[in-house]
C-alpha cells in the first residue's frame, strides 16, 4: 500500500535529487577543469617551443640555400643522361678537361629501394679547379655521392708543369 507523500517529504526528496545531481556535476566538472588546465599548459609549452624554432624569412631563405637540391630518381635510361649532362656542365664550369665519361653500370643496394649508377670521370686539371668542382658538386640535383677520387701528379715533370694533376673520379646517382 502506497501512501501519499506530504509536502515536507516531497521537498526532502527534491533537495536530495538536486544534491545528487550537483555532486555528480561537480565531480565531472572538476575532472574536466583539471584536464582543461593541463591541455592549456601543454599548448603554452608547445607554442613556446614553436616560437623558438620559427625563423624569420631571411634566416629561412639562407638555410634553404645551404641545403643541397635533390631530384627523385628517374628510370635508368633517362636518369643516365640527365646525370651525365649535368656532370659534364659542372666539369666544364670548373675548367676540368675530361675524357668521355665511362658509365660503370648499376647495382642494387639493400639500404635503398633504388639502384645505384656509377660514372667514372678521368681528366686533367689544376688542384684548385678540382676543389672548386668538389665544392660545387652539391648543386647537381642527381648526384648522390663521390665514391672514389684518385689524384696523381707526375713528379718527373718540371715544377711549373706539376701544377696540373690527373684525376680519376667516380660519382654515383640513384636510378629506378
Amino acid at each position: 500500500m502506497a501512501r501519499k507523500l506530504n509536502e515536507r517529504e516531497k521537498r526532502v526528496i527534491q533537495i536530495g535529487v538536486i544534491a545528487a545531481v550537483a555532486i555528480f556535476a561537480f565531480t565531472l566538472g572538476a575532472d574536466w577543469l583539471k584536464g582543461w588546465g593541463e591541455a592549456r599548459t601543454a599548448l603554452a609549452k608547445a607554442r613556446s617551443r614553436l616560437a623558438d624554432v620559427e625563423a624569420d624569412r631571411a634566416k629561412q631563405a639562407a638555410l634553404l640555400s645551404i641545403v643541397p637540391v635533390f631530384e627523385l630518381p628517374q628510370p635508368e635510361d633517362r636518369q643516365k643522361f640527365l646525370f651525365r649532362d649535368t656532370l659534364l656542365e659542372q666539369l666544364k664550369k670548373a675548367g676540368i678537361n675530361s675524357e668521355p665519361l665511362q658509365i660503370l653500370g648499376t647495382r642494387r643496394t639493400k639500404a635503398v629501394p633504388y639502384k645505384v649508377l656509377k660514372v667514372k670521370v678521368k681528366g686533367k686539371c689544376k688542384f684548385d679547379q678540382l676543389l672548386a668542382f668538389l665544392a660545387n658538386a652539391q648543386e647537381n640535383p642527381y648526384l648522390v655521392g663521390v665514391e672514389e677520387l684518385r689524384i696523381q701528379c707526375d713528379s718527373k715533370q718540371p715544377p711549373d708543369k706539376r701544377k696540373e694533376i690527373e684525376i680519376e673520379l667516380t660519382v654515383s646517382t640513384f636510378v629506378e
